[in-house]
């Protein structure tokens, strides 16, 4: 493909005025969640770059659709300045993490919400403030599965930016993660201002959406080619870019960098209808990007010279022609974002893995559909979760082989499936066990090593108290390493776990254990009912409205806490003798800490619903390090009123 002349820079004129100020700052850090980038691609060599291993899947290798996409994204923010393409902020640091893979037809293979949720969390523990997400899945009630949720939750919390794009169905719909609140959205426009006629407009997007340039967008295309793009995919990085820019500025002018209030800014300062009408208002989202008055909304008192500038002139340039491919994708709906890692240990763990259907890249327009150093070598990923066991099969013919041995010929039946393995334990390897949460199985687990046989032991144990004593929680301590296609076609990353903190129970029993047997006295006996009552709602909580995936350290912390309900005992009896009830549950990072450890406070606020508006809440703190596999309590419970 020829080089194109076109810069970013000609199609964003306040760009040149923000390099004045900054180049981008190399604290700032941007994730790019989308396809395998080519590193070695010119326009990002010397890019500051490092490429992260997810752990959803199993990158084949292949370079098509889907590393184009990813290293057009990626040149668009960090294309080094003396290359073919100027990047918007070449000098920030850049998280790669890819999830979007080529199958061996050359169509790209979408992740599920669940596998994005993982590298969403992944990519803010690894410190992005800004996480930019090129794709979606088509979904017009707006509502995402709830781990996904949660993940766009904690970033909130934590003050990490989600950038994505709009999608290009050309309808007033919906993509998820776009539609999800605290996310920003990112519509195309063309060179006039108007926007692109495949660009979405959702309700949720007015809100929460602004238009940027998204028609012929140079980028890095393929192994040292350039070239031009058209679709939302392209113009959510330049917001991306320019968010990274203005954190830059703050980190600059001394202050700590505030994604929230780059992306309020940002938001508030789009021009709307009101500046420049158009023929469909309702298109236009919340506004067209105006880096200029976004930089003056953060920086009142450095307006410099603050004419604003319209974008009302098209450049000349030659485009290429729409690829048949892109559009067709593009009107499938579901647009990459998923994620496929290389398995590490066990080696036994698998190889056949398969796609699912889910997030996909949001390419369009004439698009079909990491940045530059060397993989660095990562700790491995600890995890801490809870859920409830179950299993599947390795294969269709291991299954047929069970089902010709086990007695009953079901190997689906758990009490045929337990007879079998207590008399053939080396069996147990035929199973793949799974954690899973409502149902839906988020890890596989395997034991490994020369403890392998007491962990599958273990399992089975676990399967059997489901059985026998209801016992409808376990917990999964370990590390992940790979991960396993089930027989369902879905891939789960796999749990080797920590057999000296792997525990099951049902909250009844539990209940009793901490509380111990009922009084005989009736008014003890109220009392009893009341604080067990009252933990079994802390417990449900845990397991349903902050139900996570136990990979970062505040899930584990609130999952360790749900497990070890001793502290929560003597906390809500101390409560309830205040006839106060619970009102939230928070984890915040400790102000206190051991050396070599990672602290985190669990915290408990209570509420007098009969006085609600007069009487202090009380919060109660307790201390759990996270550092190891098996999370420990550090310290006593303290407690204090608060306003």
């Amino acid at each position: 493909m020829a080089p194109t002349a076109r810069q970013i820079h000609d199609i964003i004129p306040d760009l040149t005025w923000l390099w004045n100020e900054t180049k981008g700052d190399t604290s700032v850090c941007v994730a790019i969640i989308d396809g395998k980038v080519n590193i070695k691609h010119p326009v990002l060599s010397g890019a500051n770059f490092e490429i992260l291993e997810t752990h959803t899947g199993i990158p084949n290798g292949r370079k098509g659709v889907s590393s184009h996409h990813g290293t057009h994204i990626a040149s668009i923010i960090f294309g080094q300045h003396g290359s073919e393409v100027k990047g918007i902020a070449p000098r920030c640091k850049g998280l790669s993490l890819p999830v979007f893979f080529d199958d061996a037809s050359g169509n790209v293979t979408p992740c599920s919400q669940l596998d994005l949720a993982r590298t969403i969390i992944q990519a803010a523990d690894a410190g992005a403030h800004i996480i930019n997400i090129s794709g979606g899945e088509l979904n017009n009630s707006g509502a995402a599965h709830p781990l996904l949720a949660k993940a766009i939750q904690q970033c909130a919390a934590r003050n990490v930016l989600i950038v994505t794009a709009a999608g290009n169905d050309g309808c007033a719909c919906l993509h998820i993660p776009g539609a999800l609140p605290s996310v920003l959205v990112v519509g195309g426009m063309n060179g006039k201002g108007d926007p692109l006629e495949f660009s979405n407009w959702g309700a949720h997007y007015r809100v929460q959406g602004i238009l940027a340039p998204g028609e012929n967008i140079p980028g890095a295309i393929g192994e040292s080619d350039v070239g031009l793009r058209t679709g939302t995919s392209f113009a959510a990085p330049i917001v991306s870019g320019i968010a990274a820019l203005l954190l830059s500025i703050q980190i600059k002018r001394g202050k700590k960098p505030d994604p929230e209030a780059v992306r309020k800014a940002l938001l508030d300062t789009a021009d709307g209808c009101k500046d420049w009408q158009t023929l469909a208002c309702q298109r236009l989202l919340k506004g067209r990007l105006n880096a200029k008055k976004a930089y003056s909304f953060i920086h009142p008192d450095k307006n410099r010279n603050m004419e604003i500038l319209h974008p009302n002139q098209d450049p000349a340039f030659v485009s290429e022609p729409p690829s048949s491919s892109v559009k067709e994708l593009a009107t499938n709906g579901v647009i990459p974002s998923g994620v496929f890692a290389e398995t590490s240990l066990p080696p036994t763990v698998l190889k056949n893995t398969a796609p699912q259907q889910g997030v996909l890249p949001s390419c369009g327009g004439d698009e079909s559909c990491s940045c530059g150093s060397k993989k660095a070598a990562q700790p491995a990923q600890m995890v801490y979760a809870l859920g409830t066991l179950g299993f599947d099969l390795v294969s269709e013919a291991r299954r047929d082989s069970l089902s010709q041995h086990i007695e009953g010929g079901n190997p689906y039946d758990a009490t045929q499936l337990l007879k079998y393995l207590g008399k053939n334990p080396w069996e147990a390897t035929a199973v793949t066990w799974t954690l899973n949460l409502n149902a839906t199985p988020i890890y596989a687990v395997m034991p490994y090593g020369p403890y392998a046989a007491d962990g599958y032991k273990r399992l089975q144990e676990f399967l059997g108290d489901q059985l026998k004593s209801g016992a409808d929680r376990i917990s999964v301590p370990g590390i992940i390493a790979g991960q396993v296609r089930l027989m369902s076609g879905q891939v789960v990353p796999v749990i080797v776990p920590e057999l000296r903190c792997m525990y099951n129970w049902n909250v009844a029993a539990l209940l009793t254990s901490v509380l111990g047997t009922p009084p005989a006295k009736d008014a003890d006996k109220r009392a009893y009912e009341q604080q067990k009552s009252a933990i079994a709602n802390f417990l449900e909580r845990i397991y349903h409205e902050l139900q996570n995936l136990g990979t970062s350290p505040q899930d584990r912390a609130i999952n360790y806490a749900a497990t070890n309900a001793l502290n929560a005992a003597g906390i809500f009896s101390e409560a309830l003798k205040d006839n106060m009830q619970l009102d939230t549950v928070e984890v915040e990072r400790s102000a206190v800490c051991r050396m070599d450890s990672d602290c985190w406070d669990v915290v408990l606020c209570f509420f007098d619903p009969e006085k609600q508006l007069v009487r202090a809440r009380k919060c109660y703190r307790f201390t759990i390090d996270v550092s190891d596999v098996c999370p420990v309590m550090v310290g006593a419970v303290r407690g204090w009123f608060v306003r």
